[in-house]
């Protein structure tokens, strides 16, 4: 295909400050809205890794001298950039991922808190001094560890990257970053604003492609530490496979996020939470609403959130999923439940928007008597779908969330403070809302859920993640002797 006939020019590597293309196999990048092509991408070998890797290597010994509150005035000016190319960044994500304009301006709004938490570093890694006996001081400064590495997915193509850049390269480390293949354009001009705003060149790195350079990553000996972001069964296989090489590895998986619904709760407030939870990101997103556990009467709240997901239009306010096999799975997901007994309420399958057939909706759906035996109820869909399972009792309820093998999210709606505080201390999941459909911890809580939705220590945002990029350097002096000593001294 020409490259005349894409939105973009072809998507490349970015190493050494330098877009590079090295005759590497390409792939298309498509829109989701549409089908249209995007731009191609390369799927990049092993040798291409090396180089990058080679290169960060070489940077980072002049970046890591450099003191932190220098290096953090590279993300001063960064956040400047995102603030003023906030619209420009905005229609690329929702171009390539599919988002709607308001939920692409908000992940790039996102990505602006995560910078500036980033530009506090200085004030939080000030490191501890002690006087431990006459004379004698302890110290312990925390060091970057060297080049690490960023896999990013598909579903934030500019937010999921600043999870971890900002950072790391904050700290003192050199970053590679392997975006997604189907949504890599981000990236791109990720790397660009960096530069512009005065990122010496080397310390951040972009290699483009798929499984390979996964892997290659985690068997890589010059890569010290990998964060990753995707599925439960990649996250796993990356995280075995990074350890294995005695990398640090925090790999985060996918989800299955129960949201507890009591009789007492505000009916308007629930519906509207609930019904956002599950269609917000096209349910694209590991702190999507996917399981709604009805606790007694909720009838009059399911009655609501039909009503409210009735006003979700695929192609306005509800963007298409990712691929046309995601497309086909969902819709799979719902057909199947329909056949096993559920009862569907508000059916989404065969979307279709007009002006853009070749685009891959799901209309927003609810599934209503759905019992635990089915695979609906069992596994991430990772569409605009929520299941309805009910139960009689809040310690049923408890029960069934804590036998969900994910633990990302969990939420309950009620009015009760007494109830409330029973999901707050039982529930098995890192993340816990109480009257709030994703409750995502803002800057400086740290982003992180438990079970088989994360693997390794240290969560991947927030002061927790100071702990994963950096190291602890112990120092103990003594300049002047003393008459009396001990043996601390």
């Amino acid at each position: 295909m020409e490259i005349a006939t894409m939105k973009y020019p072809e998507t490349k590597n970015y190493i050494a400050g330098k877009f590079t293309a090295n005759g590497q196999k390409t792939m298309e990048v498509h829109s989701p809205l549409d089908g249209s092509v995007l731009s191609t991408v390369p799927l990049s070998s092993a040798s291409d890794l090396d180089a990058a890797v080679k290169v960060a290597k070489a940077a980072f010994s002049e970046w890591s001298a450099t003191p932190v509150k220098e290096r953090v005035q590279v993300f001063f000016r960064y956040k400047a950039l995102l603030e003023k190319n906030l619209k420009e960044l905005a229609e690329l994500v929702h171009l390539e991922n599919g988002k709607t304009m308001s939920e692409a301006s908000a992940e790039v709004e996102k990505s602006i808190e995560l910078t500036e938490f980033a530009c506090s570093m200085p004030q939080l890694i000030g490191g501890e001094i002690l006087e431990v006996s006459r004379g004698v001081e302890c110290r312990i400064e925390k060091k970057p560890l060297g080049v690490v590495a960023s896999i990013a997915p598909f579903n934030f193509p500019h937010m999921v990257p600043h999870w971890t850049l900002p950072n790391a390269i904050a700290l003192g480390n050199c970053m590679i970053l392997k975006p997604s293949e189907v949504v890599p354009i981000s990236a791109n001009r990720i790397a660009e604003m960096l530069k512009e705003a005065g990122l010496p060149d080397g310390v951040f790195n972009v290699v483009n492609g798929d499984r390979e350079i996964v892997e290659a990553i985690c068997d890589h000996p010059g890569i010290e530490a990998v964060s990753f972001v995707g599925s439960t069964k990649v996250a796993k296989i990356v995280y075995q496979r990074a350890t294995s090489t005695l990398k640090r590895c925090v790999a985060l998986g996918g989800a299955k996020n129960h949201l507890l619904v009591l009789p007492d709760a505000h009916v308007e407030m629930t519906a509207s939470n609930v019904v956002a939870s599950m269609s917000g990101c096209a349910g694209q997103r590991c702190m999507a609403a996917a399981q709604m556990i009805g606790v007694g009467g909720v009838d009059h709240i399911i009655e609501k959130m039909c009503e409210d997901a009735g006003k979700l239009v695929p192609g306005e306010n509800l963007g298409p999923v990712i691929s046309e096999v995601a497309k086909d799975r969902i819709e799979g997901y719902i057909t199947e439940a329909e056949e096993a007994g559920a009862k569907i309420l508000v059916d989404g399958r065969n979307a279709a928007v007009p002006g853009k057939e070749g685009g891959w909706y799901v209309g927003p759906t609810i599934i209503d008597y759905v019992t635990l035996d089915m695979r609906i109820a069992q596994e991430e869909v990772f569409g605009p779908v929520i299941s309805i399972v009910r139960a009689k009792d809040l310690d049923e309820a408890i029960s069934i969330e804590n036998k969900n093998p994910y633990g990302n999210a969990a939420a309950v709606f009620t009015q009760s403070g007494g109830l409330a505080r029973q999901v707050m201390e039982k529930a098995s999941a890192g993340m816990i809302g109480v009257n709030i459909g994703v409750p995502v911890p803002r800057e400086p809580f740290s982003f992180g859920g438990w079970n088989d939705s994360k693997f390794g220590v240290c969560d991947i945002t927030g002061k927790s993640s100071i702990e994963f990029w950096t190291q602890n350097k112990k120092t103990t002096t003594k300049w002047s002797s003393e008459a009396r000593t001990n043996w601390m001294s």
